[in-house]
């Protein structure tokens, strides 16, 4: 019985490792310029991610080297993975190609530029460092979660990969709106603007009146929109707690 409850205690953390590996493979995509496949990469970190804490709560597999392991894991898979594709996302607006780093041709504002997307992991880094020790977030979150961030910034690259809408295309591969989304997402992830959580403690309409509106709402825009739907969840999401905070003040 021993040897069946370590199994189960190493499940979760195994769940957690490919969420790892899932991400680290976004980061070589990224840089590679494959934004579509590093976008399916950080899409299955995110599942890995549920899937792990998931996994803990029906195991009762909690430890702190999950817990550890769980941050390390979504700094690489929702930091630097979107850092990467951000790069490159800033390599096409500005030059129209991707190339190694070493070849890049840029002026030293282009460099700053391209360099912003540091801010994505060291944002999330402190997201993640403040989740670890704040107990106010048990139910809710105090800024924007680092999977979000990530999803976002995903999402724009699988547009890139797989939209038709070369007016899309240029409104993305914007200089100064790929800056504008950097800004404003990392101020965000170490804001302390509440945001509601989507997990569900039942399935009662009363005090989850906020997380069934916000699914219907994702159900009838995916619907209309597919992919394309993914950067407005986001947003949503991010209005929807802005506005809730406005509501309760």
């Amino acid at each position: 019985m021993k040897r069946v409850s370590e199994l189960f205690f190493w499940v979760p953390n195994f769940i957690t490792s490919m969420n790892l590996a899932a991400g680290s493979l976004a980061v070589f995509f990224g840089i590679e310029g494959q934004l579509g496949w590093a976008a399916v990469f950080i899409f299955a970190a995110a599942v890995f991610d549920f899937l792990d804490g998931m996994a803990a709560r029906l195991l009762g597999a909690y430890s702190e080297i999950g817990k550890q392991l769980d941050s390390l894991a979504d700094l690489i898979s929702f930091g630097l993975a979107p850092a990467a594709m951000l790069f490159t996302m800033l390599e096409l607006a500005l030059f129209q190609k991707n190339q190694p780093i070493f070849e890049i041709d840029a002026t030293p504002l282009q460099w700053i530029f391209l360099f912003s997307v540091l801010l994505v992991p060291i944002s999330g880094a402190f997201r993640l460092a403040k989740f670890n020790l704040d107990t106010r977030q048990s139910e809710s979150f105090l800024g924007l979660p680092i999977p979000a961030n990530a999803i976002f910034y995903a999402s724009l690259g699988l547009i890139l990969e797989l939209g038709t809408s070369p007016v899309i295309g240029k409104i993305i591969l914007s200089r100064f709106n790929l800056l504008t989304a950097i800004a404003i997402l990392s101020s965000l992830m170490i804001s302390e603007l509440p945001m509601f959580s989507m997990k569900f403690k039942n399935l009662k309409w009363i005090g989850n009146e906020v997380r069934f509106l916000f699914i219907a709402f994702t159900v009838v825009i995916t619907i209309l929109l597919q992919y394309y739907a993914i950067p407005l969840i986001i947003i949503g999401y991010i209005l929807t707690s802005f506005l809730l905070r406005v509501i309760k003040k």
